[in-house]
């Protein structure tokens, strides 16, 4: 006869417990919310100890840190790194908007946590993304935060212009010269005499230049503790403040959260005698007048572009390791270009310079072996272009639009359906979901193709001019600038014997140099 005898389960108090880290994080550095912030670690502290089977690891947090780019948040950047490197199993946030409120990167990095094998838990939402459901109720949370954020940022821009209108906008942090005492601009007297200093020299003569590496040798700083350039020079002189005026909305913030410089853009704000000056108007437009003077004769005019068009090549080489910027620059007797990122750090990228000669150089050779391979390079792509705008994008456009109206009609359908009671909500929210990432897949494919469409004109546009011009079967002998502006787009430089010449009408023409 066969026995079964029942084996007691034992209580194994030994068991690996979860290792548990909590994220908090406060959007603005008041006193108010730091004591927010403190009361938060106290409450996870306690809340993480209080289970038998977790064990704390701490607590993350950012201070005074927006929650739309988590690139500046240094707490929730070191908490992904830890995870990554095994010292966490689990995480707590209070909500989804505590966590980010940028709906692609909430995505990437709960996806990147859970290829870790770490999970979190959202309280609010009573969110857990070890679950199924997590990650799509996840997406729709988290673009109601970034909604919430954006209309947050639209109030807090009607409030800006309010105090802009009626005067009671604060600088928070005034340039050098001034110190904020209660929120108002006071004169720092040991900084306005570099300041009366900088603008008397501007006047006598001096290059900005000169006059930064007069304030670096003599170890003057920066308002943040930097050396000074040429550039910080003429921003000061810039800087209408000195004179006691102060314009408000020099620059402003787009509906991509990105910051840009006021060019008549959007409306500015200026406000007589907001503070005491250190300059007087007559010494300030004088100045002025010097800088632009100076810049006239170099190619550089007001609110352009750093060296825009002032050589050919300006701002159109590229680093083909690091993806930076070169500048014209002396080297030993002679021009050349180098790279911004190595300059700056050697260990960032190691591209080294190249002489100027020799890309004027690569350019006539490339154009030469055009003008020669016209038949077999350039007539063959040009028809290759006209293919590409046949029927076939023109008819997938029109299906993607049928596609997208379906779409529509089943997003509307879903909803009569949950609002009757007929859906479950979670049927709903997959539903939904998956017809946001159909439509999401669908969009891209029809930019792609109006960008291809699109730039396929351009590019045909560019590309009857390089043919009209290697018609005439011209033999280059030197460099010439504007053949070079009318025909490439960039130069990428491959490594110190290589580079690319992009052009206008699409094909890269590699040379040696």
């Amino acid at each position: 006869m066969r026995r079964i005898t029942r084996i007691d389960a034992v209580n194994d108090s030994s068991k690996k417990k979860l290792r548990v880290a909590a994220y908090a994080r406060v959007s603005t550095g008041s006193q108010d919310q730091l004591v927010s912030l403190e009361t938060q670690k106290i409450h996870y502290e306690r809340y993480i100890k209080a289970r038998p089977d977790w064990e704390y690891a701490g607590l993350y947090y950012d201070e005074g840190i927006s929650g739309l780019k988590m690139s500046k948040r240094k707490g929730l950047l070191r908490l992904i790194e830890d995870c990554s490197k095994g010292l966490i199993d689990y995480i707590v946030v209070k909500s989804i908007s505590r966590f980010s409120r940028n709906t692609v990167e909430s995505i990437e990095v709960v996806r990147k946590l859970c290829q870790d094998g770490v999970y979190i838990y959202f309280e609010k939402e009573n969110i857990d993304t070890g679950k199924m459901e997590g990650e799509l109720l996840l997406s729709i949370l988290s673009g109601l935060a970034e909604n919430e954020s954006r209309s947050i940022s639209g109030n807090v821009k009607w409030s800006i212009q309010k105090r802009y209108l009626n005067g009671t906008f604060k600088i928070c942090y005034p340039p050098y010269g001034y110190d904020n005492v209660d929120g108002k601009m006071v004169v720092n007297k040991e900084q306005a005499k570099i300041v009366r200093r900088i603008f008397a020299e501007i006047i006598a003569g001096k290059s900005s230049a000169d006059i930064a590496k007069e304030l670096n040798k003599e170890g003057i700083i920066t308002k943040r503790g930097k050396r000074w350039g040429r550039g910080v020079v003429c921003e000061m002189i810039r800087n209408e403040k000195y004179t006691g005026d102060v314009i408000f909305q020099k620059t402003y913030t787009d509906s991509c959260f990105k910051r840009h410089r006021n060019y008549d853009d959007k409306n500015k704000y200026q406000m007589k005698n907001h503070h005491e000056a250190i300059i007087s108007y007559e010494d300030f437009k004088l100045a002025n007048l010097i800088v632009d003077a100076n810049g006239c004769q170099k190619g550089i005019h007001k609110n352009d572009f750093k060296y825009k068009n002032r050589y050919p090549t300006s701002g159109k080489i590229i680093c083909g390791e690091c993806g930076g910027h070169w500048n014209r620059r002396k080297i030993g007797n002679m021009f050349g270009f180098a790279c911004n990122t190595h300059i700056n750090d050697m260990n960032a990228c190691s591209m080294k310079s190249i002489k100027e000669d020799s890309v004027k150089a690569a350019f006539v050779t490339m154009m030469n072996k055009l003008t020669f391979a016209r038949k077999s390079v350039l007539i063959p792509y040009s028809e290759m272009l006209r293919r590409s705008k046949e029927d076939s994008d023109v008819e997938r456009l029109d299906e993607i639009e049928t596609l997208l109206q379906k779409s529509s009609e089943r997003r509307q359908q879903l909803m009569e359906f949950f609002s009757q009671g007929i859906l479950d909500h979670e049927v709903y929210a997959y539903e939904t979901v998956a017809l946001s990432k159909e439509e999401c897949r669908l969009m891209a494919e029809k930019n792609f193709l109006s960008v291809r469409m699109n730039g396929s004109q351009e590019w045909q546009s560019a590309l009857v001019k390089l043919l009209r011009y290697t018609a005439k079967g011209n033999v280059l002998t030197e460099f010439e600038g504007g053949l070079f502006t009318e025909h490439v787009e960039k130069v990428v430089v491959y490594k110190r014997t290589e580079i690319g010449f992009v052009m206008k009408c699409g094909p890269i023409f590699r040379e040696r140099i």
